[in-house]
Protein backbone atom coordinates (compact mmCIF):
# COMPACT_ATOMS: atom_id res chain seq x y z
CA UNK A 1 0.00 0.00 0.00
CA UNK A 2 1.55 3.43 -0.78
CA UNK A 3 1.58 5.80 1.84
CA UNK A 4 2.57 8.87 0.19
CA UNK A 5 0.16 9.95 -2.06
CA UNK A 6 -1.16 13.30 -3.19
CA UNK A 7 -2.83 15.45 -0.38
CA UNK A 8 -6.38 15.90 -1.20
CA UNK A 9 -8.29 19.35 -0.55
CA UNK A 10 -11.20 19.59 0.76
CA UNK A 11 -13.59 22.08 -1.27
CA UNK A 12 -15.05 24.59 0.03
CA UNK A 13 -18.46 26.33 -0.93
CA UNK A 14 -20.67 29.60 -1.05
CA UNK A 15 -23.54 29.81 1.44
CA UNK A 16 -25.40 28.88 -1.54
CA UNK A 17 -23.91 25.65 -2.24
CA UNK A 18 -21.46 26.69 -5.19
CA UNK A 19 -17.49 25.70 -5.72
CA UNK A 20 -15.77 28.85 -4.03
CA UNK A 21 -12.55 30.20 -5.08
CA UNK A 22 -9.46 27.31 -3.48
CA UNK A 23 -6.26 28.61 -2.82
CA UNK A 24 -7.20 32.11 -1.37
CA UNK A 25 -3.98 33.09 1.07
CA UNK A 26 -4.72 33.81 4.60
CA UNK A 27 -4.26 38.00 4.15
CA UNK A 28 -6.44 37.62 1.25
CA UNK A 29 -8.67 35.94 3.86
CA UNK A 30 -8.66 38.29 6.26
CA UNK A 31 -8.94 41.00 4.21
CA UNK A 32 -12.22 39.97 2.51
CA UNK A 33 -13.35 38.90 6.19
CA UNK A 34 -12.45 43.09 7.58
CA UNK A 35 -12.73 45.18 4.73
CA UNK A 36 -16.92 45.34 4.87
CA UNK A 37 -16.73 44.78 8.37
CA UNK A 38 -18.52 46.52 11.35
CA UNK A 39 -17.47 44.50 14.06
CA UNK A 40 -19.88 42.03 16.07
CA UNK A 41 -22.73 43.14 13.20
CA UNK A 42 -24.26 39.39 12.34
CA UNK A 43 -24.58 39.42 8.43
CA UNK A 44 -27.37 37.83 6.46
CA UNK A 45 -25.53 33.91 6.91
CA UNK A 46 -22.69 34.67 9.78
CA UNK A 47 -23.06 35.94 13.23
CA UNK A 48 -21.16 38.65 14.42
CA UNK A 49 -19.24 36.22 16.80
CA UNK A 50 -18.39 34.07 14.37
CA UNK A 51 -16.86 36.65 12.08
CA UNK A 52 -14.80 38.36 14.80
CA UNK A 53 -13.65 34.68 16.05
CA UNK A 54 -12.38 34.65 11.71
CA UNK A 55 -10.68 37.65 12.20
CA UNK A 56 -8.34 36.42 15.55
CA UNK A 57 -7.86 33.12 13.70
CA UNK A 58 -6.35 34.49 10.69
CA UNK A 59 -3.86 37.07 12.26
CA UNK A 60 -2.38 34.15 13.39
CA UNK A 61 -1.56 33.01 10.16
CA UNK A 62 -0.77 36.42 8.68
CA UNK A 63 2.74 38.49 8.36
CA UNK A 64 2.87 40.83 11.54
CA UNK A 65 3.06 43.84 8.52
CA UNK A 66 0.66 42.47 6.40
CA UNK A 67 -1.73 42.37 9.35
CA UNK A 68 -0.49 46.37 10.32
CA UNK A 69 -0.72 47.83 6.71
CA UNK A 70 -4.43 45.83 6.54
CA UNK A 71 -5.50 47.71 10.03
CA UNK A 72 -4.40 50.95 9.01
CA UNK A 73 -6.31 50.92 5.50
CA UNK A 74 -9.43 49.55 6.96
CA UNK A 75 -9.26 52.55 9.21
CA UNK A 76 -7.71 55.21 7.02
CA UNK A 77 -9.61 54.37 3.05
CA UNK A 78 -12.52 52.25 4.66
CA UNK A 79 -13.33 54.33 7.21
CA UNK A 80 -13.86 50.91 9.77
CA UNK A 81 -13.68 51.89 13.56
CA UNK A 82 -13.87 48.51 15.85
CA UNK A 83 -12.46 45.81 13.04
CA UNK A 84 -9.07 47.96 12.31
CA UNK A 85 -8.35 48.33 16.50
CA UNK A 86 -9.42 44.27 16.86
CA UNK A 87 -6.76 43.70 13.99
CA UNK A 88 -4.23 45.48 16.48
CA UNK A 89 -5.10 43.81 19.36
CA UNK A 90 -4.60 40.36 18.19
CA UNK A 91 -1.55 41.70 16.57
CA UNK A 92 -0.38 42.42 19.60
CA UNK A 93 -0.44 38.59 20.96
CA UNK A 94 2.77 38.21 18.06
CA UNK A 95 6.08 37.57 20.29
CA UNK A 96 7.17 38.78 17.14
CA UNK A 97 5.25 41.76 16.42
CA UNK A 98 7.53 44.50 17.81
CA UNK A 99 7.59 48.02 17.64
CA UNK A 100 4.62 47.66 14.61
CA UNK A 101 2.27 47.07 17.42
CA UNK A 102 2.83 50.40 19.11
CA UNK A 103 3.45 52.66 15.51
CA UNK A 104 0.01 51.02 13.93
CA UNK A 105 -1.81 51.40 16.92
CA UNK A 106 -1.16 54.99 17.07
CA UNK A 107 -2.04 55.53 13.84
CA UNK A 108 -5.40 53.63 13.46
CA UNK A 109 -6.78 55.44 16.89
CA UNK A 110 -8.09 58.92 15.21
CA UNK A 111 -10.96 59.73 18.05
CA UNK A 112 -10.36 60.32 21.49
CA UNK A 113 -13.00 57.67 22.31
CA UNK A 114 -11.21 54.74 21.00
CA UNK A 115 -8.46 54.91 23.57
CA UNK A 116 -10.81 53.57 25.80
CA UNK A 117 -12.54 51.13 23.33
CA UNK A 118 -9.19 49.41 22.61
CA UNK A 119 -8.57 48.93 26.15
CA UNK A 120 -11.84 47.22 26.50
CA UNK A 121 -11.07 45.01 23.56
CA UNK A 122 -7.95 44.14 24.84
CA UNK A 123 -9.39 42.73 27.93
CA UNK A 124 -12.80 41.34 26.25
CA UNK A 125 -11.37 37.69 27.97
CA UNK A 126 -10.31 38.81 31.54
CA UNK A 127 -8.03 41.75 32.89
CA UNK A 128 -4.74 40.79 32.17
CA UNK A 129 -0.85 43.18 31.93
CA UNK A 130 -0.74 45.49 28.93
CA UNK A 131 2.26 44.45 26.72
CA UNK A 132 4.71 47.87 26.22
CA UNK A 133 4.42 48.30 22.72
CA UNK A 134 0.78 48.72 23.34
CA UNK A 135 1.36 51.39 26.12
CA UNK A 136 3.72 53.07 23.62
CA UNK A 137 0.66 52.95 21.06
CA UNK A 138 -1.75 54.39 23.30
CA UNK A 139 0.76 57.42 24.59
CA UNK A 140 0.99 58.30 21.36
CA UNK A 141 -2.24 58.70 20.78
CA UNK A 142 -2.89 60.65 23.98
CA UNK A 143 -0.79 63.40 21.23
CA UNK A 144 -3.20 63.57 18.50
CA UNK A 145 -5.96 65.35 20.80
CA UNK A 146 -6.73 68.45 21.85
CA UNK A 147 -9.41 69.77 24.86
CA UNK A 148 -12.43 69.62 23.31
CA UNK A 149 -11.56 66.36 21.60
CA UNK A 150 -10.64 64.31 25.21
CA UNK A 151 -13.77 66.44 26.58
CA UNK A 152 -16.18 64.87 24.06
CA UNK A 153 -15.56 61.49 25.11
CA UNK A 154 -14.54 61.77 28.17
CA UNK A 155 -17.63 59.58 29.70
CA UNK A 156 -18.42 57.11 32.39
CA UNK A 157 -17.62 54.29 30.59
CA UNK A 158 -16.00 50.94 32.10
CA UNK A 159 -12.33 52.34 30.55
CA UNK A 160 -12.41 56.03 31.16
CA UNK A 161 -9.49 58.26 29.49
CA UNK A 162 -8.38 58.84 33.02
CA UNK A 163 -7.63 55.06 32.98
CA UNK A 164 -6.19 54.81 29.74
CA UNK A 165 -3.53 57.91 30.68
CA UNK A 166 -2.14 56.41 33.93
CA UNK A 167 -1.84 52.98 32.32
CA UNK A 168 0.33 54.33 28.89
CA UNK A 169 2.37 56.52 31.33
CA UNK A 170 1.87 59.39 28.62
CA UNK A 171 3.86 61.88 28.80
CA UNK A 172 3.25 65.43 27.98
CA UNK A 173 4.82 67.72 25.24
CA UNK A 174 5.62 71.25 26.54
CA UNK A 175 4.58 73.35 23.49
CA UNK A 176 4.55 76.36 25.07
CA UNK A 177 8.31 76.30 27.20
CA UNK A 178 10.47 73.66 28.80
CA UNK A 179 11.24 73.86 32.45
CA UNK A 180 14.76 73.07 33.77
CA UNK A 181 15.52 70.82 36.93
CA UNK A 182 16.54 73.76 38.59
CA UNK A 183 13.69 75.75 37.64
CA UNK A 184 11.47 73.68 39.07
CA UNK A 185 13.37 72.87 42.99
CA UNK A 186 13.51 76.53 42.75
CA UNK A 187 9.74 76.83 42.83
CA UNK A 188 9.14 74.28 45.05
CA UNK A 189 11.83 75.78 47.66
CA UNK A 190 10.11 79.41 47.36
CA UNK A 191 6.66 76.82 47.98
CA UNK A 192 5.92 78.57 44.41
CA UNK A 193 3.00 76.88 42.12
CA UNK A 194 4.77 74.92 39.74
CA UNK A 195 4.06 76.45 36.16
CA UNK A 196 2.55 73.80 33.71
CA UNK A 197 2.81 73.88 30.12
CA UNK A 198 0.18 73.36 27.86
CA UNK A 199 0.00 69.89 27.55
CA UNK A 200 0.83 69.50 31.29
CA UNK A 201 -2.31 71.52 32.41
CA UNK A 202 -4.26 69.25 29.58
CA UNK A 203 -3.44 65.94 31.18
CA UNK A 204 -4.15 66.57 34.96
CA UNK A 205 -7.84 67.91 33.60
CA UNK A 206 -7.92 64.06 32.05
CA UNK A 207 -6.54 63.04 35.50
CA UNK A 208 -8.93 64.75 37.71
CA UNK A 209 -11.99 64.62 35.02
CA UNK A 210 -12.07 68.57 35.41
CA UNK A 211 -12.32 68.79 31.35
CA UNK A 212 -13.84 71.96 30.60
CA UNK A 213 -17.79 71.08 29.25
CA UNK A 214 -17.21 70.86 25.41
CA UNK A 215 -19.44 72.86 23.23
CA UNK A 216 -21.19 70.55 21.11
CA UNK A 217 -24.80 69.76 20.48
CA UNK A 218 -25.76 67.23 22.84
CA UNK A 219 -24.70 68.94 25.72
CA UNK A 220 -26.58 72.30 24.76
CA UNK A 221 -29.88 70.49 23.80
CA UNK A 222 -29.69 68.47 27.20
CA UNK A 223 -29.26 71.42 28.89
CA UNK A 224 -32.28 73.07 27.95
CA UNK A 225 -30.86 75.63 25.01
CA UNK A 226 -33.24 76.31 22.34
CA UNK A 227 -32.75 73.92 19.31
CA UNK A 228 -32.87 76.11 16.30
CA UNK A 229 -30.96 78.45 17.87
CA UNK A 230 -28.29 76.01 18.99
CA UNK A 231 -27.45 74.36 15.63
CA UNK A 232 -27.87 77.99 13.54
CA UNK A 233 -25.37 78.96 16.38
CA UNK A 234 -22.77 75.64 15.83
CA UNK A 235 -23.26 75.74 12.09
CA UNK A 236 -22.85 79.68 11.83
CA UNK A 237 -18.76 78.67 14.67
CA UNK A 238 -17.90 75.51 12.15
CA UNK A 239 -18.51 73.78 15.00
CA UNK A 240 -21.07 70.66 14.30
CA UNK A 241 -18.68 68.40 12.20
CA UNK A 242 -20.18 66.63 8.44
CA UNK A 243 -21.30 63.22 10.15
CA UNK A 244 -22.75 65.12 13.01
CA UNK A 245 -24.65 67.52 10.06
CA UNK A 246 -26.03 64.43 8.56
CA UNK A 247 -27.33 62.76 11.32
CA UNK A 248 -29.35 65.59 12.55
CA UNK A 249 -30.92 66.66 9.38
CA UNK A 250 -34.34 65.03 11.53
CA UNK A 251 -33.38 67.26 14.31
CA UNK A 252 -32.47 70.02 12.33
CA UNK A 253 -35.85 70.42 10.24
CA UNK A 254 -37.99 69.74 12.86
CA UNK A 255 -36.67 72.59 14.91
CA UNK A 256 -37.00 74.55 12.02
CA UNK A 257 -33.71 75.39 11.26
CA UNK A 258 -33.61 77.61 7.45
CA UNK A 259 -33.46 75.00 4.36
CA UNK A 260 -31.25 77.32 2.81
CA UNK A 261 -28.28 77.55 6.29
CA UNK A 262 -28.22 73.70 6.20
CA UNK A 263 -28.16 73.04 2.81
CA UNK A 264 -24.96 75.78 2.49
CA UNK A 265 -23.30 73.70 4.84
CA UNK A 266 -23.73 70.16 3.01
CA UNK A 267 -23.03 71.71 -0.30
CA UNK A 268 -19.28 73.50 1.64
CA UNK A 269 -18.11 70.51 3.29
CA UNK A 270 -19.12 67.60 1.32
CA UNK A 271 -16.22 67.31 -1.12
CA UNK A 272 -13.41 67.14 2.55
CA UNK A 273 -15.84 65.35 4.17
CA UNK A 274 -15.42 61.53 5.71
CA UNK A 275 -18.81 59.84 5.23
CA UNK A 276 -19.34 56.54 3.46
CA UNK A 277 -21.66 57.13 0.39
CA UNK A 278 -24.51 54.95 2.32
CA UNK A 279 -24.76 57.65 4.96
CA UNK A 280 -26.13 60.17 2.49
CA UNK A 281 -28.70 57.85 1.72
CA UNK A 282 -29.16 57.28 5.29
CA UNK A 283 -29.65 61.38 5.43
CA UNK A 284 -31.98 61.49 2.84
CA UNK A 285 -34.35 58.94 3.92
CA UNK A 286 -34.45 60.84 7.55
CA UNK A 287 -35.65 63.81 5.81
CA UNK A 288 -37.23 63.10 2.50
CA UNK A 289 -38.38 67.09 2.26
CA UNK A 290 -34.53 67.46 1.90
CA UNK A 291 -33.45 64.68 -0.27
CA UNK A 292 -32.58 66.98 -3.13
CA UNK A 293 -30.01 68.85 -0.82
CA UNK A 294 -28.59 65.31 0.21
CA UNK A 295 -28.27 64.20 -3.67
CA UNK A 296 -26.64 67.47 -4.28
CA UNK A 297 -24.28 66.87 -1.61
CA UNK A 298 -23.35 63.29 -2.60
CA UNK A 299 -22.91 64.59 -6.17
CA UNK A 300 -20.59 66.94 -4.65
CA UNK A 301 -18.57 65.11 -2.94
CA UNK A 302 -17.43 62.76 -5.81
CA UNK A 303 -16.86 66.10 -7.78
CA UNK A 304 -13.42 65.89 -9.25
CA UNK A 305 -12.84 61.96 -9.35
CA UNK A 306 -11.28 61.25 -12.70
CA UNK A 307 -13.24 59.02 -15.54
CA UNK A 308 -13.13 55.88 -17.02
CA UNK A 309 -12.68 55.74 -20.27
CA UNK A 310 -14.50 53.19 -22.62
CA UNK A 311 -18.06 51.17 -21.63
CA UNK A 312 -19.04 49.66 -18.41
CA UNK A 313 -21.37 47.18 -17.73
CA UNK A 314 -22.62 47.83 -13.46
CA UNK A 315 -23.84 44.85 -12.08
CA UNK A 316 -25.44 45.05 -8.89
CA UNK A 317 -26.46 42.08 -6.44
CA UNK A 318 -30.26 42.97 -5.36
CA UNK A 319 -30.57 39.12 -3.94
CA UNK A 320 -32.68 38.26 -0.88
CA UNK A 321 -28.99 38.30 1.28
CA UNK A 322 -28.13 41.93 0.04
CA UNK A 323 -31.22 42.54 2.17
CA UNK A 324 -29.37 41.93 5.57
CA UNK A 325 -28.82 45.46 8.04
CA UNK A 326 -25.68 47.13 7.97
CA UNK A 327 -26.16 46.95 11.69
CA UNK A 328 -28.34 46.17 14.11
CA UNK A 329 -29.72 49.43 14.65
CA UNK A 330 -29.23 50.39 11.23
CA UNK A 331 -32.09 51.03 8.89
CA UNK A 332 -29.94 50.64 5.82
CA UNK A 333 -28.72 47.44 4.08
CA UNK A 334 -26.37 45.99 1.77
CA UNK A 335 -28.20 47.01 -1.01
CA UNK A 336 -27.92 50.56 0.10
CA UNK A 337 -24.67 50.26 0.53
CA UNK A 338 -24.18 48.25 -2.98
CA UNK A 339 -26.07 50.68 -4.56
CA UNK A 340 -23.93 54.17 -3.18
CA UNK A 341 -20.83 52.65 -4.13
CA UNK A 342 -23.45 52.28 -7.82
CA UNK A 343 -23.86 55.65 -8.11
CA UNK A 344 -19.85 56.81 -7.66
CA UNK A 345 -19.37 53.95 -10.42
CA UNK A 346 -21.98 56.29 -12.50
CA UNK A 347 -19.84 59.29 -11.46
CA UNK A 348 -16.83 58.25 -13.14
CA UNK A 349 -18.13 55.91 -16.10
CA UNK A 350 -20.02 58.39 -18.69
CA UNK A 351 -20.70 55.71 -21.20
CA UNK A 352 -21.95 53.04 -18.55
CA UNK A 353 -24.53 50.31 -18.82
CA UNK A 354 -26.52 49.73 -15.19
CA UNK A 355 -28.20 45.86 -14.48
CA UNK A 356 -29.41 44.23 -11.18
CA UNK A 357 -29.54 40.32 -10.39
CA UNK A 358 -30.92 38.25 -8.79
CA UNK A 359 -33.33 35.15 -10.03
CA UNK A 360 -33.23 37.63 -13.09
CA UNK A 361 -31.15 40.29 -14.77
CA UNK A 362 -32.79 43.05 -15.35
CA UNK A 363 -31.23 46.75 -16.64
CA UNK A 364 -32.29 50.05 -14.85
CA UNK A 365 -31.99 53.25 -16.32
CA UNK A 366 -28.10 55.13 -15.78
CA UNK A 367 -29.54 58.05 -13.51
CA UNK A 368 -27.61 59.65 -11.18
CA UNK A 369 -27.86 59.94 -7.27
CA UNK A 370 -30.85 58.81 -5.30
CA UNK A 371 -33.23 58.11 -8.61
CA UNK A 372 -30.62 55.44 -9.09
CA UNK A 373 -30.16 54.18 -6.09
CA UNK A 374 -34.55 53.57 -6.16
CA UNK A 375 -34.05 52.35 -9.72
CA UNK A 376 -31.94 49.52 -8.68
CA UNK A 377 -33.83 48.45 -5.03
CA UNK A 378 -37.09 48.75 -7.03
CA UNK A 379 -35.51 46.72 -10.13
CA UNK A 380 -37.02 42.76 -9.28
CA UNK A 381 -37.28 40.77 -6.60
CA UNK A 382 -35.05 40.39 -3.67
CA UNK A 383 -34.90 36.45 -4.10
CA UNK A 384 -31.79 34.10 -5.38
CA UNK A 385 -28.34 34.90 -6.24
CA UNK A 386 -27.32 33.33 -9.82
CA UNK A 387 -24.19 35.65 -10.79
CA UNK A 388 -22.96 33.03 -13.13
CA UNK A 389 -26.29 33.76 -15.42
CA UNK A 390 -26.24 37.31 -15.06
CA UNK A 391 -22.30 38.04 -16.00
CA UNK A 392 -22.91 35.61 -18.98
CA UNK A 393 -26.51 37.38 -20.26
CA UNK A 394 -24.53 41.11 -19.76
CA UNK A 395 -21.69 39.93 -22.04
CA UNK A 396 -24.38 39.17 -24.57
CA UNK A 397 -26.52 41.76 -24.11
CA UNK A 398 -23.92 44.20 -23.82
CA UNK A 399 -20.75 42.86 -25.83
CA UNK A 400 -17.55 45.05 -26.30
CA UNK A 401 -17.27 46.71 -22.93
CA UNK A 402 -14.02 48.12 -21.97
CA UNK A 403 -14.43 46.71 -17.88
CA UNK A 404 -17.20 44.74 -16.07
CA UNK A 405 -18.17 45.99 -12.74
CA UNK A 406 -19.77 43.78 -10.20
CA UNK A 407 -20.93 45.18 -6.55
CA UNK A 408 -22.27 41.82 -4.59
CA UNK A 409 -21.72 40.22 -1.28
CA UNK A 410 -20.26 37.03 -3.94
CA UNK A 411 -22.59 34.08 -2.43
CA UNK A 412 -23.31 33.05 -5.71
CA UNK A 413 -25.68 30.14 -6.52
CA UNK A 414 -23.78 29.15 -9.63
CA UNK A 415 -20.39 29.37 -11.13
CA UNK A 416 -19.43 32.80 -12.30
CA UNK A 417 -17.41 33.09 -15.34
CA UNK A 418 -15.27 35.34 -17.37
CA UNK A 419 -15.78 39.13 -17.16
CA UNK A 420 -16.61 41.17 -20.26
CA UNK A 421 -13.49 43.42 -20.57
CA UNK A 422 -11.61 43.95 -17.40
CA UNK A 423 -13.49 42.55 -14.59
CA UNK A 424 -13.67 43.78 -11.20
CA UNK A 425 -15.73 42.60 -8.25
CA UNK A 426 -16.44 44.28 -5.11
CA UNK A 427 -17.66 42.78 -2.14
CA UNK A 428 -19.37 44.77 0.23
CA UNK A 429 -19.88 41.92 2.90
CA UNK A 430 -17.34 39.47 5.04
CA UNK A 431 -18.10 36.07 4.52
CA UNK A 432 -15.63 33.24 4.72
CA UNK A 433 -15.60 32.43 0.95
CA UNK A 434 -17.14 34.14 -2.16
CA UNK A 435 -16.26 33.73 -5.77
CA UNK A 436 -14.61 36.95 -6.66
CA UNK A 437 -10.86 35.62 -8.26
CA UNK A 438 -9.86 33.87 -10.60
CA UNK A 439 -10.04 36.20 -14.18
CA UNK A 440 -11.60 38.79 -11.75
CA UNK A 441 -9.95 41.70 -9.99
CA UNK A 442 -11.04 41.36 -6.47
CA UNK A 443 -12.16 44.42 -4.13
CA UNK A 444 -13.18 44.43 -0.65
CA UNK A 445 -15.20 47.08 1.18
CA UNK A 446 -18.17 49.93 0.31
CA UNK A 447 -16.26 53.20 0.66
CA UNK A 448 -15.74 55.10 -1.65
CA UNK A 449 -12.11 53.84 -1.87
CA UNK A 450 -13.22 51.06 -3.91
CA UNK A 451 -13.94 53.34 -6.70
CA UNK A 452 -11.06 54.91 -6.42
CA UNK A 453 -8.79 51.38 -6.56
CA UNK A 454 -10.26 51.24 -10.04
CA UNK A 455 -8.95 54.06 -11.17
CA UNK A 456 -5.49 53.65 -9.92
CA UNK A 457 -5.49 50.20 -11.38
CA UNK A 458 -6.28 51.57 -14.75
CA UNK A 459 -3.90 54.55 -14.70
CA UNK A 460 -0.87 51.84 -14.20
CA UNK A 461 -2.07 49.92 -17.43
Amino acid sequence: MKLNTVAASTPTYTHEDVLASLHVKPIDRLRRTVMACLLWESQFYESGESIADRIKSLVSQCDVQEVADLAIKAREDMKLRHAPLLLVRELARHQGAGSIVGRTLTRVIQRADEIGEFLAMYWQDGRCPVSKQVKLGLAGAFRKFDAYQFAKYDRDTTVKLRDALFLSHAKPQDNDRHYTRHERATERRLNATPKLSHDEALYRQIAERTLPVPDTWEVALSGGADKRETFERLLAENKLGYLALLRNLRNMADAGVPAELVTKHLIAGAAKSKALPFRFVAAARAVPQWEPFVDAAMLEAMHGMPKLAGRTNLLVDVSGSMDSRLSEKSDLNRIDAASALAVLVRGICPEVRVFTFSNSVVEVPPRVGMSLIDAIARSQPHSGTYLGRAVQAVNSAAPGAERTIVITDEQSHDVVGAPGGRGYMINVASYQHGVGYGAWTKIDGFSESVVRFIQEVEQEV
